[in-house]
This record gives C-alpha cells, sequence and structure tokens, in this order.
C-alpha cells in the first residue's frame, strides 16, 4: 500500500531566497527517491492587493513584479534539473496569499517541501509563520528544509501509541531506505524511561517492504520535544507525527511539533493524521 496517490507530484515553493533553492535541491532528490515528478510553485499575492504587476510605462517588457515571479519559478526549475535530470519538472506562478494557495496545492501532492525562513516581507512566501500555518493545515506530509543536516546521519523518528506517530514511523522508514541510513526511533517520557512494544503492527508492511533500514531504538527520559531537539544534532532529517498523546496534546503541531519545526537542528518532516490517509 502506498501512502500517497499514484502519480501525485512532489510540491516545492519559491520566493527567490537562498532559503527557497535550498528547498529546490531537497525536493528534487525526494522527488527522485519517489520516482515522482516535481512542480515548483510561487504564490503570487500582488494581484490581491491591487497592484501593478506589469512591466512600467516606458519600461523594458521583461520588467515587473509577474515577470520577476516568473523568474524565481524559471531559476528553481532549471536548479530541479541540475539536481535530479531524470525528473520531470514543470512550474507555476499562481495568484494568491500562500497559506492557501500552498494548502491548495496539497490536495494533490505527494509531499510539499518548503524553506524554514524566505525573503520576509508582504510577498516572502517561507516565512516561519507560514510554515508553520501550511505545516498544520496540508492535506499531504510537510518536508521544512531548516539546519545542517549531518550527510551520513540517521533518519530520527519520534514515537508514541498514537495513530499519527504510526504515519510518522511509515514516512521515517521509506525516508531510511531512500537515503540508504540506518532510523533511530526515539520514546521519550518525563518519568523513567521505560520499555514499550518495538513500534506498532500497522508499520509492519513498511518494515517488511524495507528490510535493509536497520532499526534503532531508543527510550529516553525527557520532555518530548527536549529530546527531539537535541537528538536532531545528529540527524539528517527528523520525523514527527502531529496529534499524539501526552500532555498539551503531546505531538499536536503547537506543542512538541511546533517546537521541533522551529528549532531541530536538521530538516523536519510533519505528518498529520487527516494528511495521511489519501
Amino acid at each position: 500500500m502506498t501512502t500517497t496517490m499514484a502519480g501525485a507530484s512532489v510540491v516545492v515553493c519559491v520566493d527567490g531566497s537562498r532559503a527557497a533553492l535550498d528547498a529546490v535541491r531537497v525536493a528534487a532528490r525526494e522527488a527522485a527517491y519517489r520516482h515522482r515528478p516535481l512542480r515548483v510553485v510561487h504564490a503570487f499575492i500582488w494581484p490581491l492587493m491591487g497592484v501593478p504587476v506589469g512591466p512600467a510605462p516606458g519600461g523594458p517588457p521583461e520588467g515587473g513584479l509577474r515577470h520577476q515571479a516568473e523568474r524565481y519559478v524559471a531559476d528553481a526549475v532549471a536548479q530541479a534539473v541540475r539536481v535530479a535530470p531524470g525528473v520531470p519538472v514543470t512550474g507555476a506562478v499562481v495568484d494568491g496569499a500562500a497559506t492557501p494557495v500552498l494548502v491548495g496545492e496539497s490536495r494533490q501532492a505527494a509531499l510539499m517541501v518548503l524553506g524554514h525562513r524566505g525573503l520576509g516581507g508582504v510577498a516572502g512566501l517561507l516565512l516561519g509563520s507560514v510554515t508553520a500555518q501550511v505545516s498544520s493545515y496540508a492535506l499531504c506530509p510537510v518536508l521544512v528544509v531548516r539546519g545542517e543536516p549531518l550527510a551520513d546521519g540517521p533518519v530520527l523518528v519520534g514515537v508514541d501509541d498514537s495513530d499519527p506517530s504510526a504515519e510518522a514511523i511509515g514516512f521515517a522508514i521509506e525516508e531510511a531506505a531512500h537515503r540508504r541510513v540506518p532510523l533511530v526511533a526515539v520514546h521519550a517520557q518525563r518519568g523513567p524511561a521505560v520499555a514499550h512494544q518495538a513500534f506498532p503492527q500497522s508499520t509492519t508492511g513498511r518494515l517488511e517492504r524495507y528490510p535493509q533500514v536497520e532499526v534503532q531504538h531508543r527510550h529516553l527520559r525527557g520532555a518530548p520535544a527536549a529530546v527531539l531537539l537535541k537528538e536532531s544534532r545528529a540527524a539528517q532529517l527528523v520525523v514527527v507525527g502531529a496529534r499524539g498523546r501526552g500532555p498539551l496534546g503531546g505531538l499536536l503541531l503547537g506543542s512538541v511539533s511546533h517546537t521541533v519545526l522551529h528549532h531541530a537542528h536538521t530538516p523536519v518532516a510533519i505528518l498529520r493524521h487527516c494528511a495521511y490517509q489519501r
């Protein structure tokens, strides 16, 4: 069973910033891993604000805000093709504010890739606030590119006994297989560390499909967010599910997931319960 719709694209959003181009490189590799096409999107807010978007009177025809947006997309598409030559890449400038545009794109996406920070200002796509909003409402998994991941580090997944945690585990197993690195499952609790069932039964099929993935379990004492942040220093990706159990909703985006999203030392993938039911 696949976790996403057949033929769905990996979607990456760009705003001309360095963070956006970093996200494009990651998205291109993810698309190659998954044998998916890549779609590059720029959310173009200016028409909603009544701002002229064409060339200035008497100015060069390549001037204007819309041409600038098209250039952002063209540069990102070229970057993606260089990183993953075999991946089909398309680009689009979509009128609208960043969050609704990206949530709309997520309806048909296998994965959404965002930069953690962008240009800022009214037109900036990849601001932390937009990233948090899209991670909260997207209808597909969201991968936020941030920090300095270790190229040979493991994939790290936060584990509890909730359904979203099981979905995060499934995603993390696939990522570890694609990246050819171990998977480290972190079980964190405030009281004394107690061993739990290794993984939910619902993830058995994924483990059988990727028997080459080495799985390590760590039962650690401490607040889940603090433990995951500390462990993220040695990882190349952290995966968390939204709406887990525990105080303040456990892995509910806004508590553990929110903290990890904004402070991890490496890229973060957010798996919402409804986002994984495709």
